[in-house]
């Protein structure tokens, strides 16, 4: 009896078992693929017989774009953490120490003595305004372009050889 039963089930064409094949891959691809869901969602929409045929299939496009659109809010939520945390950690303390080191060399410049006050200064200026260091600054006259004598070219190299030693 069992095997008048099993042989009274209507036989499958290759046709209708590869459909079923391509269903049952689409069941297990939309889930993990949500460009796929769209697809599918888009077809299943456009045929309300097949949408009614395989209405977990379009539940399951659904649930995963669903799915989709929360994984990408958490990354840019997490995105924005990120650049929200290198900002604090890093760019901060570097824009406040670049701060305060442009503040501490106008301090150190206003702590410098005024240029006018110095004594030591005001009497070099005077002492350089004084006749003899005033004539010693001048340069003297251009020597003659005469020949000079052989006797006075060996002693300035005599003398200059003792320097030497």
């Amino acid at each position: 009896m069992s095997i008048e039963k099993s042989r009274s089930r209507p036989r499958r064409t290759s046709l209708e078992s590869e459909e079923e094949r391509a269903w049952v891959g689409f069941y297990q691809r939309v889930g993990r693929n949500p460009a796929i869901a769209g697809e599918i969602l888009v077809q299943l929409e456009s045929d309300p017989e097949m949408k009614r045929s395989h209405l977990a299939l379009y539940l399951c496009c659904k649930e995963s774009l669903r799915q989709h659109k929360a994984r990408q809010a958490r990354n840019k939520r997490i995105g924005q953490f990120v650049r929200w945390l290198c900002i604090e950690l890093f760019l901060r303390p570097l824009h406040s120490l670049q701060k305060m080191c442009s503040q501490s060399s106008d301090l150190a410049v206003e702590c410098l003595p005024e240029v006018g006050k110095n004594p030591a200064t005001n009497q070099g200026h005077r002492l350089i305004r004084k006749t003899p260091f005033a004539t010693a600054q001048t340069p003297s006259p251009a020597p003659d372009a005469s020949p000079v004598s052989t006797e006075t070219q060996t002693s300035a190299g005599a003398k200059a050889s003792r320097m030497a030693a």
